[in-house]
C-alpha cells in the first residue's frame, strides 16, 4: 500500500470534506459542512498559506494531511504546521502515516521549510509514540497555547 502523496485541488473538494468530516467526528471536532469548506477551499485553490496533501490512490485517498505556513525567527524562517493528518481506519498499523511522516518534511525542507511542527492530544499515546519515531520532540520549556479570536 502506498503512500504517495499528491496536493489536493479545487475538484478534490469532496474526497477531502469526507476525509476531514471523518476525522473531526472521530476527535469531537464540532464544525459543521459549511464552515469546513469554508477553510478548506482556499488551501485547494492556492492560497499561500497553506496546503492538502492526499495520500495514497487519487480516485480512492487512504487519508490527507493538511499543512499550513508561518514565519519563525527562532528557526529562521519558514516553518509548516501539521494541522491535521489523517488514516482511514481500516488501512491504520501498515506503516502509511509513518511513510507520510518521513517523506512530507522531506518535500517541505527542498521547499525551503526551515521547521514544522504539530500538536497531539495528550490521550493520545499510540499517535504520540507515532511521532516520535518520526522525530518529532517536546520542546523542553514551551507549551502549544490557543487563543480563538472568531
Amino acid at each position: 500500500m502506498s503512500a504517495a502523496l499528491r496536493l489536493a485541488r479545487p475538484e478534490d473538494l469532496d474526497r477531502v470534506l469526507s476525509l476531514v468530516a471523518a476525522f473531526h467526528s472521530e476527535e469531537g471536532i464540532v464544525q459543521d459542512q459549511d464552515q469546513r469548506r469554508s477553510a478548506l477551499l482556499p488551501l485547494l485553490e492556492g492560497i499561500p498559506h497553506g496546503c492538502i496533501y492526499l495520500i495514497g490512490p487519487a480516485r480512492a485517498p487512504l487519508g490527507y494531511a493538511i499543512i499550513t505556513f508561518g514565519w519563525s525567527v527562532e528557526f529562521g524562517g519558514m516553518d509548516a504546521f501539521l494541522d491535521e493528518i489523517y488514516i482511514r481506519p481500516a488501512v491504520r498499523g501498515r506503516g502509511i502515516a509513518s511513510e507520510v511522516l518521513h517523506d512530507l518534511p522531506k518535500a517541505l525542507a527542498e521547499a525551503g521549510v526551515c521547521a514544522i511542527h504539530l500538536e497531539v492530544n495528550r490521550e493520545n499515546e499510540t499517535a504520540q509514540r507515532l511521532y516520535e519515531r518520526a522525530g518529532f520532540c517536546l520542546r523542553a520549556k514551551y507549551l502549544l497555547m490557543s487563543k480563538r479570536l472568531t
